[in-house]
């Protein structure tokens, strides 16, 4: 076999990939499939706790941790500062059962201390969310690369799997390019599920496959007058969807195809096969002075009280509402409610309006965007067709799951990477301690 070693330059650091061009299969202890962040927290802690192992990382494209490098504004969201284990899978639309489990063999606490312990600091912002201080992806990136360069682990890029089998307690695994990996242990964390054929060698050995759906996106709303505001946002309000039980409260942002924002996103990943049952055309309710606290009811009599205490003055300039003034020139408008309307001259019909648009907006919604880096698929392997402290298989010995392939997805704020991180230290863990060496 003739190796071909690739110098490739990651900012602070060199990183070798070893390619290997084969005629019969290249053997390994374990085999990785998938090159984010899952996939290669499991290579590391493999490698980390059997250092005679040879492990190799299975990438289709040719980038590492794509996703880790684009999420969080490029900043990467590890995780979320949430310390206490029974809330913590609350926040997991599916899979909260498995991450029940998890959250008590590696939490938020052992995430934080294990970049910690790698020189990488993270900071909590008011939202919760965290980030590394540098307020870069590539401060994660780094020190991910650098431990895998330091336990050597090998990865193969450009490698599509094509097939997986187990013969003779041997996974053999066939790449696109007609070559073969040979190993004594895999682990799939091959990121969202877009396409149950991706994974058809995954039924072929017994797993069930629950069908995938977009979770964690933007609502298209092109005929609304609103879209014309982009780049506006409030910090609280509350959104429904119409005929469902859902609904969210956070920040919304106003974009050039409809709306995104934390309330948003929530929504999305709470509602994800509700809404593709519903083909992505619904409605929804805002109230978008729910974070001052009003309602219909309360906000009419506020109203009338403005109507005593400032008759003479302007609605358009009364700063009654802590609203960008866009958005509030915008509800006047639609109220049809002029500059030089006074409280003392607002009538019913008018007032009933603003109040309408401002407490209980209905808004017809007409499609989805994916949200950029933050897009999660729900659906994956059968959580019950999975150990949920070692994470392998229970139908196939040997064979393990790291991260989204799994059925488990949670809403944004950095839930996803930490089950990036718990799942892949738990089958690394899993591989390592297996009798099957």
């Amino acid at each position: 076999l003739q190796s071909v070693l690739i110098k490739t330059c990651f900012r602070q650091h060199r990183f070798n990939f070893l390619i290997k061009s084969m005629a019969t299969p290249l053997q390994y202890q374990v085999a990785v499939i998938g090159g984010g962040a899952a996939g290669i927290f499991t290579a590391i802690n493999v490698a980390r706790l059997q250092p005679e192992w040879k492990v190799v990382v299975i990438e289709k494209t040719g980038k590492l941790l794509s996703k880790v490098k684009v999420s969080g504004g490029g900043r990467c969201n590890v995780t979320h500062a949430c310390f206490d284990k029974k809330l913590f899978p609350l926040f997991y639309p599916r899979g909260a059962s498995l991450i029940k489990k998890t959250a008590h063999h590696f939490f938020t606490t052992d995430t934080i201390q294990w970049f910690q312990e790698r020189g990488v600091e993270l900071k909590t912002e008011p939202d919760g969310r965290m980030f590394p201080v540098s307020d870069t992806s590539q401060t994660i990136i780094d020190v991910l690369l650098h431990e895998a360069s330091r336990y050597q682990v090998e990865f193969r890029l450009h490698a599509t799997v094509e097939d997986v089998s187990k013969e003779n307690n041997q996974f053999l695994i066939r790449l696109g390019n007609g070559h073969f990996v040979e190993a004594t242990h895999c682990c799939v964390a091959s990121g969202g599920m877009l396409q149950e054929r991706s994974l058809h060698w995954i039924k072929t050995m017994g797993h069930t496959l629950v069908p995938p759906a977009p979770s964690l996106f933007t609502f298209n709303a092109p005929s609304n007058s609103l879209i014309k505001l982009m780049g506006v946002s409030v910090p609280q309000v509350r959104v429904r969807i119409q005929g469902s039980k859902f609904e969210e409260t956070g920040p919304l942002l106003i974009t050039h195809w409809g709306f995104s924002g934390p309330a948003v996103l929530r929504l999305s990943a709470w509602g994800a096969r509700w809404l593709q049952e519903k083909n992505y055309q619904f409605t929804i309710h805002i109230n978008w002075l729910e974070g001052e606290g009003w309602n219909s009811a309360n906000l009419s009599a506020h109203f009338d009280t403005q109507r005593n205490l400032q008759p003479t003055k302007q609605l358009s300039t009364s700063g009654l509402f802590q609203l960008p003034k866009r958005l509030w020139a915008h509800f006047l408008s639609e109220a049809e409610i002029d500059e030089t309307c006074r409280f003392a001259t607002l009538s019913a019909r008018q007032k009933n309006k603003l109040i309408k648009l401002l407490t209980d907006q209905e808004i017809a919604i007409a499609g989805k965007t994916t949200f950029k880096e933050e897009f999660v698929t729900a659906g994956g392997i059968d959580c019950s067709q999975i150990d949920p402290v070692r994470l392998e298989s229970k139908l196939v010995p040997g064979l393990f799951f790291a991260g989204e392939v799994i059925d488990v997805d949670g809403i944004t704020g950095g839930f996803n990477f930490q089950h990036a991180w718990s799942s892949g230290y738990l089958a690394a863990m899993g591989i390592a301690d297996s009798p099957n060496h």
